[in-house]
């Protein structure tokens, strides 16, 4: 037939191009497999009740204060605040103690509530200046909701802010929380490593497994001398 071609494509580059789409159908399901080991071994540590950066929620939108409060703004122009998921896997379940009522002022830094496990108390600092407006009533029916959604239901007052636009500066957005969480999450561990032989002596295991993997909720296995240090550490204005 004239003007038909037959070509061999094992004679051309055609070979190379089998070759590059084996390997790809090779690699597919080989990808696939390390991404369900992946979490798989994150759904497994959450298991075990490891305390790892990959379990903690860290919502983007949120603005986070060093004193591991957060504060988000709404349509409204109020903000909630609340605790940060790295203070609430540290402690575990803890009840919310109100401070401050409707109508009253804060100050960024000064005291709003306290949260507290079986007799042992944190204090926790307003992260923005304003005035309130709210308390979270549902926290008072069922405080799991803390732990369960602290970014969403776990909210603890709802604030009138006065000072905003000078003070968002000196919390943490997005990727910048994220570095800073994790940061902070190696220094919880450094905290640990320093303090445990002072306090509990010969027991660090009860908190630190092998490898210095972190305790999911280890603080509420220690002493009150240690959640002393802690407030001093990493809440205290």
């Amino acid at each position: 037939m004239d003007g038909f071609t037959y070509t061999n494509i094992f004679e051309t580059k055609g070979i190379e191009y089998l070759v590059i789409i084996a390997f790809l159908l090779l690699l597919i399901p080989f990808w696939i497999s390390l991404n369900r080991q992946v979490k798989r071994k994150e759904q497994m540590r959450k298991a075990m009740g490891i305390l790892s950066l990959g379990i903690l929620k860290i919502e983007q939108g949120i603005f986070y204060s060093r004193n591991h409060t957060w504060a988000y703004l709404e349509k409204s122009g109020n903000a909630k605040v609340g605790l940060d998921d790295l203070l609430l896997h540290i402690t575990g379940e803890v009840k919310v103690h109100h401070l401050k009522n409707p109508g009253e002022s804060i100050n960024k830094g000064e005291l709003l509530a306290e949260v507290d496990q079986n007799g042992k108390t944190l204090q926790i600092f307003s992260p923005i200046s304003g005035m309130v407006i709210d308390s979270n009533p549902a926290l008072d029916e069922n405080y799991t909701l803390l732990n369960e959604d602290p970014y969403g239901k776990g909210w603890i007052y709802s604030l009138k802010p006065t000072n905003w636009i000078a003070e968002i500066p000196s919390l943490y957005l997005a990727d910048e929380a994220t570095i800073w969480i994790k940061k902070e999450l190696d220094r919880y561990k450094d905290f640990l490593a320093m303090n445990l032989g002072k306090h509990l002596p010969g027991n660090s295991t009860d908190v630190l497994q092998d490898g210095g993997e972190l305790v999911d909720n280890s603080l509420s296995e220690l002493p009150v001398e240690m959640w002393y240090d802690f407030q001093k550490e990493f809440l205290n204005p």
